[in-house]
């Protein structure tokens, strides 16, 4: 098994990047949450992967967080989900989003997900209901002391940013900012285009 890959950033082409690894080129599917965070090409990453072997082919899936990484293999454990519905999840939803959703039984977040119909949503909410706070202990207590930060989310999601510019301004907040303030902060940040 191939748990972690780091290299250089050859290509990207969505949903996938080529990666130079001391010169064997890995192709590797990823979802777009962890595309979107990568940096210029040239640049060293490491991606925490998952290797997939099928009769006709392999394939290689990486995940910037090792939190991602073991969503998806929960995610590939439902019948019917296979690896190409399970990364469209994890690029249309963040990980907290997928949470919320499974907490409160809510199929509305996961039927956004091209792909996903009525019925798929309702089986990934009941077989992820008892299994997704045994992913990673560490998402409740991101959830907890990020509070703030989900305030400012949805502040920015109400003035009508993307998904994508919220989380990714989010993600470099500061820990111990107020909400005002991280609102103030981050309307200066997606205003410059970061």
């Amino acid at each position: 098994m191939i748990g972690r890959v780091r290299g250089v950033l050859l290509e990207k082409r969505p949903p996938q990047v080529l990666l130079d690894v001391q010169g064997l080129g890995y192709e590797v599917d990823v979802p777009m949450s962890t595309f979107y965070d990568l940096p210029a090409t040239g640049s060293e990453v490491t991606l925490y992967t998952h290797l997939l072997i099928r009769e006709d082919v392999h394939l290689l899936f990486g995940f910037a967080t090792e939190c991602e990484r073991q969503i998806f293999r929960q995610l590939l454990k439902i019948s019917g989900v296979g690896a190409r519905t399970a990364l469209a999840l994890l690029s249309g939803l963040s990980i907290g989003e997928l949470h919320e959703a499974v907490s409160a039984q809510d199929s509305t977040y996961l039927i956004r997900v091209p792909g996903i119909g009525k019925k798929t949503a309702e089986r990934l909410l009941l077989e992820l209901r008892d299994k997704l706070d045994t992913v990673s202990p560490a998402m409740e207590s991101m959830r907890s002391s990020s509070s703030e930060n989900d305030d400012i989310y949805n502040a920015l999601l109400a003035l009508g940013y993307s998904d994508r510019e919220v989380n990714k301004v989010v993600k470099q907040m500061p820990a111990d900012v107020s909400v005002s303030d991280g609102i103030r902060l981050a309307l200066q940040w997606l205003s410059k285009g970061n």
